[in-house]
């Protein structure tokens, strides 16, 4: 039987989800996958200017575990993307997505790991950083590993692996066309800026963490995955995702 979200994970994800509709976070937009699930995100990933990924488009699926911020999210790509850390079929491989367990062989320091002390917003930039930035010591995807170090140690002499991300990129500015989604091109407009509506009142994180959190009773979270946050499916900043 699946495990049922605790009322926290609906808090913190409702949470979250408010505050980068009003204050959009640059190089990514998000939008619910389902206006009646906050469990699973549509995102959109700008590629940052002056890198091999700059003017790209690349979307997103990500998902939330019901005892979300105590396990971290999993994100596959739904664009194709070619990069040492992307597995085939678009799953990520990223070190704050994996669990807080001591694992000698993964070369990876627990503090590396997700804790819940992360947020959507700290998984995100972390990704567009390992986009120009990736690891190749536990490569995901080996080929793209070896093919981003020629690439690399001939300080761009070999053209394999730049070409891909260059195709790659070209085909995203299509189906942002299609989508009506506006690529921030420049420095200034991929660093958004954002007036932050003051709350009226401060919220109330009583029982923000409280794993017992009933939801049947509570009138406030019949609106969580309602329009307070879904809103008519805009995403959180420019066009759409």
């Amino acid at each position: 039987m699946a495990q049922q979200p605790t009322g926290s994970a609906t808090r913190a994800l409702a949470l979250e989800y408010k505050s980068l509709q009003e204050e959009p976070v640059e190089g990514f937009r998000v939008k619910l996958a389902d206006d009646d699930n906050l469990f699973e995100w549509e995102v959109a990933i700008f590629g940052p200017p002056e890198t091999l990924y700059a003017g790209g488009y690349f979307k997103a699926h990500m998902k939330f575990p019901p005892d979300y911020p105590y396990s971290p999210p999993s994100i596959r790509f739904l664009t194709k993307v070619w990069h040492p850390n992307v597995y085939e079929n678009g799953d990520l491989c990223i070190s704050i997505l994996h669990p807080p367990v001591d694992d000698p062989h993964s070369g990876e320091l627990p503090c590396e790991r997700w804790n819940p002390t992360q947020n959507v917003r700290t998984i995100l930039l972390s990704v567009i950083s390992l986009l120009n930035e990736p690891n190749t010591y536990s490569p995901a995807n080996v080929d793209a590993s070896v093919m981003y170090r020629r690439w690399f140690d001939s300080k761009g002499a070999d053209k394999e692996y730049e070409n891909i991300i260059r195709k790659q990129v070209s085909g995203g500015r299509l189906e942002a066309e299609k989508d009506g989604v506006t690529i921030p091109m420049t420095l200034e407009d991929y660093c958004v800026k954002t007036k932050v509506k003051q709350p009226e009142a401060p919220l109330d994180m009583t029982d923000f963490y409280v794993d017992d959190y009933d939801l049947d009773d509570d009138d406030d979270d019949e609106d969580l995955s309602g329009d307070d946050f879904a809103g008519d499916g805009d995403d959180s900043g420019n066009g759409e995702t």
